[in-house]
């Protein structure tokens, strides 16, 4: 034997560790090297030829033998794999770093501990994933995005042909939960947006002095524009072209830049925070620097409820956007594109009408449907009234 058989099909020994070694080409053109548990040249030989057999199933029938690996041993090289599609902007193959954690969280906290540390990839079954999914119903809101991570991860193990089949390809996906319906009325709105104001605090020297209004802004902004609250506060000042009236969102959920387009709240709150004069100075910092995320929502939730209005969210700011949208007329293909929806079916969860608004709608019947005829009662609705934040919630 010759150890430059390491490099070519056949039987060779290494001088550092002991025993037989083989050497082949695998079904996806690899060369493979692996120490067989033989204790003759004639039983390593038949071992070799086993390994070759395979190969040509594989490459006949599209067979493919299952590797030995664990399913937490794969789970780790899944994660590896994922993590070398991370970029910061979309493009084919590609993944941002948010969709990468959210799948390593589901990986370690949830399918690893599932399937536990012995047990192999290849043993995994059908049942076993239906089975998952009817634990994990009861315990998460959205099990989907766990299925669709753990369909992913057997998609690269059969890319990496160590399962032949994916086993939660067929197995039945739960029902997705309905969309939230909270929105605002105009008049709910205008009493949101007076408790997100920032009443003046005392100084050092006990002197009352005004605060940055962040709070009242970011909601007024959310609304007018519809965004998310990730994509709101990645917004920096280069990204805003008050001529032409858009925001550039380059941040998004799916990792797709899009334009939001600035109405005139939207206008009035950029005015308010002096972005015109900070463009000029060439400033190309953040439109909100120093609002963090968490505190955001939360004293969200808290002038919500100062102005009465319970379980509500600032991320239900675009239902409310859209739901206005919606009442006034605008296609639901357009509102697809505000919102940013790759799937024309969430759109139809932001565009729900309000029963008030059914109610109105309902009158233009009124007179047409009784009995004497009598003239018809026509319904016109108002267009919300134009609001300033300086005059109207600064009070």
């Amino acid at each position: 034997m010759l150890k430059k058989t390491r490099d070519r099909d056949g039987i060779y020994d290494r001088p550092d560790r002991p025993g037989f070694w083989g050497s082949w080409i695998d079904s996806s053109g690899r060369r493979r090297r692996k120490k067989f548990e033989a204790h003759t040249l004639t039983q390593a030989r038949a071992l070799l030829a086993a390994e070759k057999a395979n190969v040509e199933k594989a490459l006949t029938f599209g067979y493919t033998p299952p590797a030995k690996d664990s399913f937490a041993e794969f789970a780790n090289e899944f994660l590896k794999f994922q993590q070398r599609r991370i970029a910061t902007h979309v493009a084919k193959g590609k993944i941002s770093q948010a969709e990468y954690d959210r799948q390593e969280g589901i990986v370690e906290k949830h399918l690893k501990p599932f399937f536990g540390p012995e047990m192999k990839l290849a043993a995994i079954r059908r049942p076993d994933v239906i089975r998952y999914i009817h634990r994990r119903t009861g315990q998460v809101g959205d099990v989907i995005k766990e299925v669709n991570t753990m369909k992913r991860l057997f998609n690269v193990a059969v890319d990496l042909a160590k399962i032949p089949a994916n086993p939660a390809q067929r197995a039945p996906m739960p029902q997705a939960p309905e969309g939230r319906l909270r929105w605002l009325t105009n008049d709910e709105l205008h009493k949101v947006l007076t408790a997100c104001y920032l009443p003046p605090v005392q100084n050092e020297k006990g002197e009352w002095e005004e605060q940055d209004q962040w709070l009242q802004q970011a909601a007024g902004l959310a609304v007018a524009l519809g965004t998310r609250r990730g994509e709101m506060l990645n917004v920096t000042l280069p990204d805003i072209d008050l001529d032409t009236r858009i925001v550039l969102l380059r941040k998004t959920k799916n990792g797709k830049r899009r334009p939001a387009f600035i109405n005139d709240l939207a206008m009035q709150v950029l005015e308010s925070m002096g972005v015109r004069e900070l463009k000029q100075k060439r400033n190309r910092g953040l439109l909100f620097p120093r609002v963090d995320p968490a505190h955001l929502t939360v004293y969200f939730i808290r002038a919500c409820r100062k102005a009465g209005i319970e379980d509500f969210s600032l991320h239900d700011l675009r239902h409310t956007f859209a739901s206005h949208h919606k009442q006034n007329g605008t296609d639901l293909y357009e509102i697809q594109k505000f919102l940013g929806h790759s799937d024309p079916r969430m759109t139809t969860v932001y565009a729900h009408l309000g029963e008030k608004h059914l109610t109105k709608v309902a009158e233009n019947l009124n007179g047409v449907l009784t009995l004497p005829p009598q003239k018809r009662v026509s319904t016109v609705t108002t267009a919300s009234p134009e609001v300033s934040l300086k005059a109207r919630y600064s009070a």
